[in-house]
């Protein structure tokens, strides 16, 4: 494959660099060194998460074929990958919504929940978990409506709040979460394959941790429905105080004999990218893999260190890349009525966010994209910035501080025909950005 010259195509370089990232991810590419083998009873492979139909999909093909196995996996609406010519189907793969879960999310928990119930001592549950999977493997705490848990569910993705934040109060108004879908396993063994979303791939929180012990608390879960003012039942908000939702913790006998294997992290994808640079001749810097923050200002603090690369040689002589990862978070500001409204994701809003504070700086380009090719809930998995964004965007009549506004950086990139549009990549290691310095 022919590698794009940075000088003269910048943005197909940097998705060359994107790509590079992805592909490191896949589960074809992580699974074989981490699985099991087969036991004496069943392998029953259970599931949740965007990357949820390729994990499944890389099990089949890697599994002995005379060794049983069945299963279930549940991922995201238009996820699942085409099946490879000759792959036997051995485990069931079902979609439902991202991110407010929907009735077929409910539909699969109760089914995943009820075959983890059937495993025996003598049976292997293999768990394939993913980022996203919060949101497809939905099972709402008794006396918590579908309804309700969808309506807690959006006050958290428009609060601000971090994944660590939305993960805590979801495992503890849950029946699947927090550790409890590896208690309903019980007395099989359980190991669980993991590709972490996460800053830190803390296990417990990537897609809030269905099978491993939590150490957080119904008193956390309180702390953050007030710090954003998120409203739940009265009824739950009781249990809470109680203690009556509280998750199974560290060093609870339930996870004895249990393993967890990260089979791929936002590290390893930033550090193909950063490969992929070197091969090209540039330099390659990684930042960070755990950044977070409000999206915007993620984008004006890059644009920061571009500028002092650019213009001071400082702390990176150019021409190079830099890259770096994590999950960002986007407040959705309330419009007045009739207002449209805005479309977009982490990455066009931190990419709206570097284009204003470049202020159309010269020999500059980035790119930011999710790894699992879509940007919140639309159809990119990205945007693009060049030096002529801002201007170009004002040759249209588009102003960049409305657009802020309205948090729609799916409208403003669009104008300018530089969404980054991929389609679902069928794996998921969180925030992408890459910026070219020449």
């Amino acid at each position: 494959m022919t590698v794009p010259n940075p000088a003269t195509e910048p943005r197909r370089f940097l998705e060359h660099l994107y790509l590079a990232a992805v592909r490191s991810a896949l589960p074809l590419h992580n699974t074989a060194a981490f699985l099991p083998p087969p036991p004496s009873g069943r392998t029953i492979v259970l599931g949740a998460g965007k990357a949820g139909g390729s994990m499944a999909h890389a099990v089949e093909a890697l599994w002995p074929a005379d060794a049983p196995l069945e299963g279930l996996v549940v991922t995201r609406y238009h996820h699942t990958p085409p099946r490879p010519e000759g792959l036997k189907q051995r485990i069931e793969i079902v979609e439902a919504a991202h991110p407010v879960p929907d009735s077929a999310g409910l539909a699969a928990a109760q089914r995943i929940l009820a075959m983890a119930h059937r495993a025996t001592k003598d049976d292997l549950v293999l768990c394939l978990i993913s980022g996203g999977g919060s949101a497809v493997l939905t099972l709402p705490a008794e006396g918590l409506s579908l309804e309700e848990k969808q309506g807690i569910n959006k006050a958290l993705l428009n609060s601000g709040a971090n994944i660590a934040e939305m993960n805590c109060v979801r495992k503890h108004l849950s029946r699947i979460k927090g550790g409890r879908l590896a208690a309903a396993c019980a007395p099989a063994r359980v190991v669980t394959l993991t590709i972490s979303d996460v800053p830190g791939d803390d296990p417990s929180i990537i897609a809030s941790g269905p099978t491993v012990p939590d150490a957080s608390s119904c008193a956390d879960a309180i702390a953050i429905l007030q710090r954003y003012r998120i409203a739940v039942p009265g009824a739950i908000m009781s249990l809470l105080e109680q203690g009556a939702l509280e998750t199974p913790k560290p060093g609870d006998a339930t996870f004895g004999g249990h393993e967890v294997h990260m089979i791929a992290t936002p590290q390893q994808s930033l550090e193909a990218a950063a490969r992929a640079a070197r091969a090209a001749g540039l330099a390659a810097h990684i930042l960070s893999d755990e950044i977070e923050g409000e999206s915007r200002e993620v984008g004006k603090v890059h644009a920061a260190l571009a500028r002092a690369v650019a213009l001071r040689g400082q702390p990176f002589a150019r021409p190079c890349v830099i890259l770096s990862g994590g999950e960002t978070t986007v407040t959705v500001k309330k419009q007045p009525e009739g207002t449209p409204r805005g479309r977009g994701g982490r990455a066009a809003e931190f990419c709206m966010g570097l284009a204003q504070a470049l202020q159309g700086l010269p020999n500059v380009w980035a790119l930011a994209a999710d790894t699992d090719g879509i940007d919140g809930t639309e159809d990119n998995a990205g945007a693009f910035v060049a030096p002529e964004t801002l201007s170009r965007g004002q040759g249209l009549g588009m102003k960049m501080d409305r657009y802020l506004d309205r948090n729609d950086g799916y409208g403003y990139f669009r104008q300018l025909d530089d969404l980054v549009i991929t389609g679902p990549t069928h794996t998921n290691v969180n925030d992408f950005r890459a910026m070219l310095v020449v």
